[in-house]
């Protein structure tokens, strides 16, 4: 689509993506709590770089975070998902389908083959996305999350790149 744009963050992005963060939270997408609306979405662990955004008619409407899980050599050639979202507004346009389709190209320019992530078992709508662009399921831990006062599996997809 003409009108998407997929790039890396940069500090200017904060407060729209706090902002979309806020939006976006639900308990079918979250373990956390939702988050305390305000301008902070970066920290010392949630670094501009970390973050690819995605922009419809220039206006801040997605982003995923990508990051190398464990910092070790033996994990060199893994990156991992850890956070992403589509505001509701633009669903439907295929922004969540180029996140995912430009993680798979970061981690390749990265030097990394595999791409991992964890959804929640009642995010249908995103284990749908992530199967469709290549994902499939690794491993399951039942019940991992008490979240609104029923257990939640944990699914564990992944997929070369």
């Amino acid at each position: 689509m003409a009108d998407v744009m997929i790039r890396k963050a940069v500090l200017g992005d904060e407060q729209a993506l706090a902002d979309l963060d806020w939006r976006t939270w639900a308990p079918d997408n979250s373990i956390a709590p939702k988050p305390v609306r305000g301008p902070h979405f970066f920290d010392r662990f949630h670094l501009p770089e970390h973050f690819l955004v995605g922009e419809l008619d220039g206006r801040v409407v997605g982003y995923l975070r990508l990051i190398q899980p464990v910092l070790q050599p033996s994990g060199d050639h893994v990156r991992q998902i850890q956070g992403f979202a589509v505001d509701e507004t633009a669903r439907g346009r295929g922004i969540g389908r180029q996140l995912l389709e430009e993680a798979c190209e970061e981690t390749r320019r990265q030097g990394a083959s595999r791409l991992t992530l964890r959804v929640l078992s009642v995010n249908t709508a995103a284990r749908r996305l992530y199967e469709q662009v290549g994902f499939s399921v690794e491993g399951v831990l039942r019940g991992e999350f008490l979240i609104d006062g029923r257990y939640v599996d944990d699914v564990m997809m992944a997929r070369t790149v």
